[in-house]
């Protein structure tokens, strides 16, 4: 019994030891996917504002009537 004992309490140290490195683990994997994440969206952003825009069907009919004017 006293061995069953001893090792579920040196157990129970190791959990508690190890625990705190586990969390900030899974903590630090999310943080560095919220930081992909929000390069990747700053990045289609930038891409989206430098892209040419595109013409609509009114920009394109006022340029055809100011050539044939």
């Amino acid at each position: 019994m006293e061995a069953l004992l001893g090792t579920l309490t040196v157990l129970g140290l190791l959990v508690l030891m190890v625990l705190p490195a586990v969390i900030g683990i899974v903590r630090d994997r999310r943080i560095d996917r919220q930081i992909r994440r929000a390069e990747a969206d700053r990045a289609a952003a930038e891409r989206r504002d430098t892209a040419a825009p595109a013409r609509t069907a009114r920009d394109a009919a006022s340029h055809r009537t100011a050539r044939a004017a």
